[in-house]
């Protein structure tokens, strides 16, 4: 059976809204059956209708949404609420949902300060309900694969780890372009926090570091920049890491390498080998190593772990991309509150997803990364 699944942001004009919609909808998990789509009361019905939903499941408030289909009978409310605004209508909306019983699938970052970040987190806790954050790179299988070699030991204690993420589009002042939402409110305080590339595409590169590698960090040196003129937010920086087994890294992300799209990149360094992915040949996991030949390992393949088996859905030699990784972050995150709701316990491989914990971790590193940044010491203690 499917979860019937509302959503609070992503109506017209929303360049992720219809991504969430989509990966909701690959593996037939979820039905969406109300939302809440801007926080224009027209637009909002207008997207609304637009995608098929009843008048009377179009929302004009988050609150309304949740107040209303709280009274709605168990069997035809909503059970999942996913929250893809900016980053300043994370917390109220997804703190009033699970507070209210339902599950929530929230964008990434988590929220607007670490100081939400650990309230929502107290939240969770204290009502049961589940959570999950799509950091959309930790979906893809050959990113599991990488992960579960690391963990398996066989490239030996990890020393190094390299992530970049580097894009070009904001190497002009977009967010000038009244037109331009999505520069608009990513460039604007108030709306995208403290924080533009790092909070942006650097907690991307930051996470799928420490999913990868299973460290964390505990040391930050970091140089952050505003290139562009008059923007108030950093659109570029590279910063050095240390992590808690002793490795070092390096992380960089950048909005004004012009050229540039989405190749989000990491490599990781053992004692006795590496891995290496790259977004822009998702597909392909690098493994290389100090005594024997390169191996490439391919999506489909039949040697590769249960999680990446998983959650690979078509036969070696078809290109599985963004979508298909944003979705398995939903499948999973479906098949463990079925578990749950059946008094089952999930499979690890369902269990696989972004939750709380990375949520807390990523603001503590945008508001690490920017202290750090604006900071004349060298290195600054990763504080949670």
């Amino acid at each position: 059976m499917k979860l019937r699944l509302g959503m609070i942001g992503g109506g017209e004009g929303s360049f992720i809204g219809a991504v969430h919609r989509i990966a909701a909808r690959i593996d037939d998990e979820y039905e969406l059956i109300c939302g809440v789509f801007s926080s224009k009361p027209d637009v909002s019905k207008k997207s609304g209708l637009s995608i098929g939903l009843p008048e009377n499941r179009v929302y004009s408030t988050y609150q309304e949404l949740i107040e209303k289909e709280k009274q709605l009978p168990a069997n035809e409310r909503v059970q999942v609420i996913g929250i893809v605004t900016p980053n300043n209508v994370h917390f109220g909306p997804a703190k009033l949902a699970l507070e209210n019983g339902f599950h929530v699938i929230l964008d990434k970052p988590m929220t607007l300060s670490l100081a939400e970040a650990k309230e929502l987190e107290k939240t969770v806790k204290a009502t049961g309900n589940l959570f999950a954050l799509t950091h959309t790179y930790t979906g893809y299988p050959m990113v599991k694969e990488a992960k579960q070699l690391v963990k398996s030991g066989k490239i030996g204690k990890v020393r190094k780890i390299y992530v970049e993420y580097p894009q070009g589009w904001l190497s002009t002042f977009l967010e000038g372009n009244s037109d331009n939402k999505q520069a608009a409110w990513r460039a604007d305080p108030a709306k995208s926090g403290i924080a533009g590339a790092m909070g942006d595409i650097g907690t991307h590169a930051f996470n799928l570091a420490e999913y990868v590698s299973g460290l964390q960090v505990t040391k930050i040196c970091a140089d952050i920049n505003i290139v562009v003129d008059d923007r108030k937010l950093d659109d570029d920086g590279g910063i050095l890491l240390k992590y808690n087994n002793g490795a070092s890294g390096v992380l960089m992300a950048s909005q004004i390498a012009a050229g540039e799209e989405n190749n989000i990149k990491v490599r990781v360094y053992g004692e006795r080998g590496s891995v290496e992915w790259q977004q822009c040949d998702a597909n392909t996991l690098t493994v290389k190593w100090l005594d024997k030949p390169t191996e490439i390992y391919r999506t489909g393949g039949s040697y590769v772990s249960s999680y990446a088996s998983h959650n690979t859905r078509v036969p070696a030699g078809h290109p599985e991309g963004y979508l298909e990784a944003f979705a398995n972050i939903y499948r999973n995150f479906a098949l463990t509150i079925k578990a749950h709701a059946a008094g089952q316990t999930p499979q690890p491989e369902w269990m696989d997803f972004p939750g709380i914990e990375e949520g807390v971790r990523g603001m503590a590193f945008i508001e690490n990364a920017i202290a750090s940044g604006k900071s004349d010491i060298k290195w600054t203690d990763f504080k949670v």
